[in-house]
């Protein structure tokens, strides 16, 4: 591939910028789960397969360009004769506050997609639906405000699917639609959907993402993709490398979870990517908040005054009717115990369980399988293949455990899921519904939630309280808790492979803990370490480097500065002697307790 960079068509630089009654868990009721789709792809090579596959019509020899599809599109866009938006009324809306009553026979669709949506079983338009089509066939720029799980994915597909059909869109042309995915699991989720729709259609498709092999995605480019799915930093790449992407002709960029690329980092890369696509486009953005960044990736993105489609939440609650859930009170001692016991009774059933670092996923999910309770594992320093592999095995599964952090909180349709876990509160109320949200979804839907809260976390509930979201108290007696700590503390101290993780984690723990945005209720300095140490197998706090800056293979590991051992057992405020000793700058110091770079890195913990 050539080296030198391509530099953008456009080189302006954009403007910087509660409690109920307690229930018991050990009643362990079986819950209903809703029957959802499964996606066809069930490993990272089938998955693979299809993308490769979706180019193989693609013209051996980029001609010409098609100027007649293009200015059709193009065309299309301005003059949508084919379209009339009909305003969504409220009694237009369904009781169960999901679907309305529009139906996706009321469009102007083609026979191929209507036959596509009727496969995926598909009649009723969900609300973000029922606003956003009509308008993204009309070639208007759109501004979607709309939570994950309202839909959104057809509300921006069907358009693009529908606008390369129409004007005969053929692979001489380059891509004509570019959908960018914060992460690479919901743009592979994303592309699921794109194969599902365009079943009937010629239309090629393919996926560019970090992780995969990069000059099998440029052969692919090279040869014509109509619609794109891509992450950030990966499309930036193609953009600037890749000789023969032929983009100039692009006529829709879809920004999807706006908010979460730039949470994530991506602020830069996702200005880098406005700036190379041609300014003569349709777009569509969706974000479920709106943020300051957001905003000036709005200014940016928009050359017209986009259509704003608000899906405004008018339910008591933040979270779905079908979801119960509730909060156990448990002291760090006793917090892997818990998890141990309920993962024992809950096997024939489908959980994720939430952890706040890659090394803690890493690590019980090691012990977990060395003890006989098979689980899978989901983090963002796995490479792409596993990653891929785990996500798709465990959607396709009945049954099933998987242990991951936040990379798979958001967006991820992920079919019948019984029980969320969150073993690390979230690090706030927005990513606890956005935890909670893989579970009880769609119409009818029944899923069951529960927060491990150590004592000092209680002021927690405020926040959810805030957030409108309903929680109940459940007990789990400390008799009924499976009495394997010994055990555990000898396997850990004799199996090398395992102590070494379990330091891992054990010290990400206290630096996810200490980077926690309401350090009023999450205080590291509150904590005991001797407890916390229990919660990873170990009969002694361990020594572990607390830096957050400096260098290393393991998650979290930065540096020098501050050591925990034995001296300390059961003094858990010689956290903060520990704490003021010198460091290497931005960890743990006396002028930056809690060890946290200015500016905050959001991607540390939670990929």
């Amino acid at each position: 591939m050539g080296s030198t960079k391509r530099k953008p068509e456009d080189s302006t630089t954009p403007k910087k910028r509660r409690r109920k009654g307690k229930k018991n868990l050990t009643s362990n009721p079986e819950a209903e789960v809703p029957d959802v789709n499964v996606l066809k792809h069930s490993t990272a090579e089938e998955l693979h397969d299809t993308a490769a596959g979706s180019t193989s019509r693609a013209d051996p020899e980029l001609a010409q360009t098609d100027k007649q599809a293009i200015s059709d599109a193009e065309n299309t866009r301005r003059n949508p004769k084919h379209m009339e938006v009909a305003e969504l009324k409220e009694e237009d809306i369904a009781t169960d506050g999901v679907l309305t009553k529009r139906r996706f026979e009321e469009l102007n669709l083609s026979d191929k997609t209507l036959s596509s949506l009727r496969d995926m079983k598909f009649e009723r338009m969900t609300e973000v639906q029922a606003r956003s089509i009509p308008h993204g066939m009309s070639g208007r720029d759109i501004l979607g405000a709309a939570k994950t799980g309202s839909g959104k994915t057809l509300a921006f597909l069907i358009p693009v699917v529908e606008l390369l059909y129409r004007v005969k869109w053929t692979n001489r042309n380059g891509t004509a639609a570019v959908v960018i995915s914060p992460t690479r699991e919901l743009a592979l989720q994303i592309y699921g959907v794109v194969v599902d729709v365009c079943k009937y259609h010629s239309q090629t498709h393919g996926i560019v993402m970090g992780g995969a092999n990069r000059k099998i995605e440029a052969d692919k480019l090279q040869k014509g993709v109509a619609i794109l799915i891509a992450t950030p930093g990966r499309l930036l790449d193609h953009l600037q490398n890749t000789p023969g992407f032929v983009y100039k002709n692009l006529q829709v960029l879809v920004i999807d979870e706006a908010d979460r690329c730039l949470e994530i980092g991506f602020e830069e890369e996702m200005h880098q990517i406005i700036k190379y696509l041609p300014k003569k486009r349709q777009t569509m953005l969706f974000s479920a908040t709106q943020t300051t960044k957001v905003e000036d990736l709005v200014r940016v993105s928009f050359r017209n005054r986009p259509v704003y489609v608000g899906v405004h939440d008018k339910r008591e609650v933040s979270t779905v009717a079908g979801l119960e859930q509730g909060y156990v009170v448990i002291s760090s001692e006793n917090r892997f115990l818990l998890l141990y016991t309920f993962l024992r009774r809950n096997l024939k059933k489908k959980v994720i369980v939430f952890m706040s670092s890659c090394n803690a996923v890493k690590f019980y999910y090691e012990l977990l399988n060395h003890v006989d309770i098979p689980v899978l594992d989901l983090h963002g320093r796995q490479k792409q293949n596993k990653r891929t592999t785990t996500f798709y095995k465990f959607c396709k599964a009945e049954t099933a455990i998987l242990v991951c952090t936040d990379v798979a909180a958001r967006g991820l349709d992920i079919p019948a899921v019984d029980w969320i876990i969150q073993f690390d509160p979230p690090d706030e109320p927005k990513e606890y519904i956005h935890r909670v949200g893989r579970t009880a979804r769609g119409v009818n839907g029944k899923g069951k939630a529960l927060l491990f809260l150590l004592p000092s976390e209680l002021g927690f509930l405020r926040h959810l309280k805030a957030a409108k979201v309903p929680l109940n108290e459940y007990e789990f007696p400390e008799k009924k808790l499976a009495r394997v700590q010994p055990q555990l503390e000898k396997l850990i101290s004799t199996n090398y492979a395992l102590n070494r993780s379990a330091k891992d984690a054990y010290r990400s723990y206290l630096q996810a803990y200490a980077s926690h945005s309401m350090k009023d209720i999450f205080n590291v300095h509150e904590l005991d370490l001797n407890e916390v140490a229990s919660s990873f197998c170990f009969e002694n706090p361990p020594r572990v480097n607390l830096n957050i800056m400096g260098s290393g293979k393991g998650q979290g590991r930065r540096g020098g500065g501050g050591a925990v051992g034995k001296g300390y057992r059961g003094q858990h405020h010689k956290l903060r002697e520990i704490i003021r000793q010198k460091s290497t700058g931005h960890g743990f110091s006396a002028s930056n307790p809690y060890g946290k770079r200015e500016g905050g890195d959001n991607r540390q913990f939670s990929r």
